[in-house]
């Protein structure tokens, strides 16, 4: 006697089903998302390479976010290294120029014009903070607001209430820079200079005006050395600034390299090959339909249909 079993046929079908289904659902997923797999189990064993791969990218772009920051503080200062110079040719070119005319006629003026320009430049805030003041960043270090206050203070270090801390920043796994400077270090000799001129003025030489005296002449053109040597120790601040500007810039280009390279590499283990995605999409689809048909046809295999 024959046996008529389909028990076996249909659980045979019914999986081919499921699996040409989890096929198609696969299929979909790459299209859509166009990676692989959503998860780190996906990847079987290269997830582990994966894993390490993507920690080494997140580490990078901590340390790009990090440069943009010291880049953009390393910009500001360049605009106030270019305000500090251009204050000091300012009061330079006024003591020339009353040196050439022999008389003090608007000098006082035109210096007290420089000190504001200077004043704002060693103030000037970034992101809230004042740049030049070292750890204090919340207080301005110079805090005379004319040339009267600034003569006034006992001393030149009285002049600056920043601290002497100089901030350091880790670029990557190598390099750290020092990115910051201090206002007494890149604005003293400007604002000795000021002092002295102040100091003549309300001494018993002053006021400054009229024409000039032989020791008046003599005194202006200490001041022009003394404006001449603040300028070049202003000029050499901003030209260490600008070296840390080129540092900066060739690091982030470097970093940015590695980072297409690590995207790469990445992409490489991760992105879907939407071509052959779409070809296993349309090859599920047949399975499906065929186990469907299957199926369809199994119910009508049966002892009944076979005893009719």
């Amino acid at each position: 006697m024959t046996r008529v079993a389909t028990n076996a046929s249909f659980q045979s079908a019914l999986l081919d089903l499921q699996r040409a289904q989890s096929r198609q659902q696969d299929a979909q997923n790459r299209i859509a998302t166009g990676k692989i797999a959503t998860d780190l189990s996906g990847f079987g064993r290269s997830a582990e390479t994966l894993n390490a791969l993507k920690a080494a990218d997140a580490r990078l772009a901590g340390f790009m976010a990090t440069g943009e920051t010291v880049k953009a503080r390393l910009d500001t200062q360049a605009l106030a290294f270019d305000r500090l110079i251009e204050s000091t040719d300012v009061a330079r070119e006024a003591i020339a120029n009353a040196l050439a005319a022999g008389r003090f006629d608007g000098l006082m003026l035109e210096l007290e014009g420089a000190f504001q320009a200077a004043q704002g430049a060693l103030n000037l805030r970034h992101e809230g903070s004042y740049l030049f003041a070292g750890g204090r960043t919340t207080d301005a270090p110079v805090e005379a607001s004319n040339l009267a206050e600034l003569a006034a203070e006992p001393t030149l270090d009285d002049v600056f209430s920043n601290d002497q801390l100089i901030s350091s920043t880790r670029l990557d796994e190598t390099m750290v820079i020092s990115s910051s400077f201090l206002a007494s270090d890149v604005g003293g000799p400007l604002m000795e200079a000021l002092r002295a001129i102040q100091a003549y003025h309300t001494g018993p030489n002053g006021p400054i005006s009229g024409a000039l005296d032989d020791a008046d002449k003599a005194f202006l053109a200490q001041q022009v050395i003394a404006f001449d040597a603040a300028r070049e120790h202003s000029v050499l601040a901003a030209s260490r600034n600008g070296a840390r500007q080129n540092q900066m810039e060739n690091l982030l280009a470097s970093q940015e390299a590695q980072q297409l390279q690590l995207a790469e590499l990445i992409g490489n283990r991760t992105d879907a090959d939407v071509t052959q995605a779409v070809t296993d999409l349309n090859l599920s689809q047949i399975a499906i339909q065929a186990s469907a048909q299957v199926i369809n046809q199994l119910r009508d295999v049966s002892l009944l249909n076979l005893l009719r």
